[in-house]
This record gives structure tokens, C-alpha cells and sequence, in this order.
């Protein structure tokens, strides 16, 4: 009797249950984290680039700043800002210079005809409201001329407390005095009266 088999070495039937592959969903976190990574990365090689365009902008500037220098010639330079040193020192003595011509012209026009000064004497003065003391001493016709006199001075903004002192009598009948005031710094200031004179 034969025997029906089939000898076949293919099987028929899988040996291992095969299961369905199943397709899980995506995590949202997931795709979120990966779009931050590329997002991250791509910005770093950006910033790598840009730096390195930056260093090379900085260097051609560099390069355009050195061509300007020398187009200047730096002893050129050197020379104008020893000058204008020189200018600005210059002109900060001329703004403290003092002078005392102007005091005189005011005498001048002030002193009656009846009045002449025999002394002058004049003090520099540090403080910043009142540049120079001045004393005089002088001779007049009379008490009334004295007293005329100080009313001319005192209406004189310029001088500044004018006070006359040790009235005395000559031989003569003359009134010997002594005079003090002060004067006004802008009055004696050199560089305002250069200006006024032009």
C-alpha cells in the first residue's frame, strides 16, 4: 500500500504567528521636540556664519580706518592739537586778564574840576565779586565839592562802595580825603574791554 505523503519541504502554514504590524501614533511631543532640535541646530550654524561674517566685516573696516589715518598725516594731526592746546590756554589768560585803564577813563569823566587825586594804589582782589581794591587820596576846594563828588561816584555802577575818610584842612584852606571803593570785575576785564573799544 502505498502511503500518500507529500513530500514537500515548503511549508504550508507559517511556523511563527506572524501578528499584524500595528502603526502607533505619533506623540505630539515628539514632533514638537524634534522641530526645537532642527530649529536649534539651524539657528547655531547660522550664528556660526554670521560671526564669521561679522569678523571679516570688522577687519575690512579695520583696514578702511588705517588707509584713513594715514590719508591725515598724524604728525599734521599731531601739530593742530599742540596749537589748539596752545589757543584754548591762550584764550583762558585773556578771559582773567585784568586792566585798569577803564578805571582811569572813569576818573576822568567823574572828577569835578573843583577835586584833584594826589595818591592811587590799587589791590588785586581774588574774590570772585570784586576784582580790585582801589585807595586814593586827594585834595578838594571845599566840603560841598567832597560831598558833590560822592554823589558822581555813587551813581557810578562801576565803583562799587565809594567812601571818603580823613576829611582834613590844609594850610591853604583845601580839604585833604582819602578815597577806598572797589570796582566791578567786568569792568576791569581786559577781553570785555577790547570788545567795547571796537
Amino acid at each position: 500500500m502505498e502511503q500518500n505523503f507529500q513530500t514537500s519541504f515548503i511549508p504550508k502554514k507559517p511556523l511563527i504567528k506572524e501578528d499584524a504590524v500595528s502603526s502607533r501614533p505619533v506623540s505630539i511631543f515628539l514632533v514638537i521636540s524634534l522641530f526645537i532640535l532642527f530649529a536649534v541646530l539651524l539657528a547655531t550654524g547660522g550664528l556660526y556664519f554670521y560671526r564669521g561674517i561679522l569678523n571679516k566685516s570688522i577687519a575690512e573696516m579695520e583696514n578702511t580706518l588705517a588707509l584713513a589715518r594715514n590719508r591725515f598725516e598724524p604728525s599734521k594731526i599731531a601739530e593742530l592739537q599742540v596749537l589748539d592746546k596752545r589757543l584754548r590756554a591762550s584764550s583762558e589768560v585773556l578771559s582773567k586778564h585784568i586792566t585798569v585803564t577803564p578805571i582811569f577813563s572813569a576818573l576822568e569823566q567823574l572828577t569835578m574840576k573843583t577835586v584833584r587825586f594826589t595818591k592811587f594804589s590799587y589791590v588785586l582782589n581774588t574774590d570772585k565779586n570784586i576784582a580790585i581794591d582801589i585807595k586814593m587820596s586827594g585834595q578838594a576846594i571845599g566840603y560841598r565839592s567832597i560831598a558833590l563828588q560822592s554823589d558822581l561816584f555813587a551813581q557810578n555802577k562801576n565803583l562799587i562802595d565809594p567812601v571818603f575818610s580823613n576829611l582834613t584842612l590844609d594850610q591853604s584852606g583845601n580839604v585833604l580825603f582819602d578815597l577806598e571803593f572797589s570796582v566791578d570785575p567786568s569792568f576791569v576785564n581786559y577781553k570785555q574791554a577790547f570788545s567795547a573799544q571796537i
